[in-house]
């Protein structure tokens, strides 16, 4: 059986940026706090948390004094850095330099159009989003699909944005809905949309289509709560239908390549490099011990 790893999969820039900042200071210091989940990708987690990385969440953060802690690469809130400069915590920001754009086109504009709604389309709970919300002090609109955009006041300016990893081709279907609305409601409101779809992760939906289709059989890696993962394997099921989700080596089944000659391994965005590798010397074992 022929094994092929995908060599577009694997972890985005800002994953891999703050990655290498976490290990940098982990391999001086012997250990280093991480804000949030570093990537939704357990395996991953578990590597660093083995390394020296100790995971917290926002409360426990509250608490913190005179220590480091890295920033990842979802970006945060301006409360984050307010925290860290009253309780005298010392920040590596690994932010996305993508992300950390957005944060500084969204403050800007809220300055430049007082009156105007701040409307983004992304997922409410997702660290990114929250850290989106926060560059207008919580006063933004969050849609998750077309069937939420009543929650706009269709009487006002509307400045639209999208969570960068969100699918770029629904983003621009909600945003002629709401041009749409707007111009029945209020001819003479502003609408102004922005391109902040990662283009990296809209080429990745793209080819892993094509990657799929090439295999008789793929097996998808991801994280269990990896809404990226979720998302880019139904892209990946719909182009193949003998896909299959997996977190771990323990996950798949030796029936899952029945009658495959051609096997494809691919992944999430937040879905490490060696982890891929890890599976497919897992498969070959296999298939050289049957």
């Amino acid at each position: 059986m022929i094994i092929d790893i995908d060599k577009n999969a694997g972890f985005c820039f800002g994953v891999t940026n703050a990655i290498k900042k976490a290990e940098t200071e982990i391999a001086q210091k012997g250990t280093l706090v991480c804000l949030g989940e570093m990537v939704h990708n357990q395996e991953e987690t578990n590597r660093l948390a083995q390394l020296g990385m100790t995971t917290v969440s926002y409360q426990e953060y509250e608490n913190l004094r005179d220590c480091t802690v890295l920033i990842r690469a979802h970006g945060e809130p301006p409360h984050t850095y307010q925290t860290a400069e009253k309780n005298n915590i010392s920040l590596i920001d690994a932010t996305c330099p993508i992300v950390l754009r957005l944060h500084k086109i969204i403050y800007s504009n809220s300055q430049q159009y007082p009156h105007a709604q701040t409307v983004i389309y992304g997922k409410k709970d997702h660290a990114e989003v929250i850290g989106l919300v926060g560059q207008v002090n919580g006063n933004a609109i969050v849609i998750s699909s077309e069937d939420e955009i009543n929650k706009i006041d269709f009487n006002k300016g509307i400045l639209l944005y999208s969570q960068t990893t969100m699918n770029a081709h629904k983003y621009e279907a909600i945003a002629l809905k709401i041009k749409e609305k707007l111009s029945e409601k209020s001819a003479g409101a502003i609408f102004l949309k922005f391109d902040t779809v990662c283009r990296s992760v809209a080429l990745r939906e793209q080819n892993l289509a094509k990657y799929a289709g090439q295999y008789d059989a793929v097996l998808f890696v991801a994280g269990r709560n990896s809404s990226n993962g979720k998302y880019l394997y139904s892209t990946c099921k719909k182009a193949n239908e003998r896909t299959y989700y997996i977190s771990s080596p323990d996950d798949f089944e030796t029936k899952m390549f029945d009658g495959v000659e051609k096997l494809g391994i691919t992944g999430a965005t937040s879905t490490p490099d060696w982890l891929l590798h890890k599976i497919a010397e897992k498969v070959q074992k296999i298939k050289s011990n049957q």
